[in-house]
């Protein structure tokens, strides 16, 4: 680990992508917060990210494996923290991560992260050029 990155237990400098709440309407019959909630919110903060970056609309078209590290409770806010990785002619490499606060504490724990890629597309649905990469 460098100087510059942050140590394993502190969520990035940067504000999040997007801050949600998890309600019981995300659980599964055993009352957990479903993974595919969760990898949801991670393509949408993604796309996010990679909307702005290619000034244009994207598509998912790859992700990464993801391994869940810590559950997410209802009625936890979750953070989504995204980054560029790198930038293609006409694909993007997003980095997401998921951070978990209780509802009552300070405490952030990592619960997930994952590489997102995508191509930028035109008006025709075509892949093309990301703008400025």
């Amino acid at each position: 680990m460098t100087a510059a990155e942050p140590p394993p237990h502190s969520p990035p400098p940067h504000s999040p992508v997007i801050r949600t709440i998890a309600m019981p309407a995300d659980t599964n019959p055993a009352g957990d917060i479903f993974g595919g909630w969760l990898m949801a919110h991670m393509d949408l903060a993604a796309g996010n990210v990679g909307t702005r970056r290619a000034k244009g609309r994207v598509a998912t078209i790859a992700v990464e494996a993801m391994s869940f590290l810590s559950p997410v409770l209802v009625g936890d806010e979750v953070s989504f923290y995204g980054e560029v990785l790198s930038v293609g002619r006409t694909s993007l490499r997003i980095r997401i991560e998921a951070w978990r606060r209780p509802r009552e504490g300070e405490t952030m724990n990592k619960v997930t992260e994952a590489t997102f890629t995508f191509v930028a597309i035109g008006s025709d649905r075509r892949p093309r050029p990301v703008v400025g990469g």
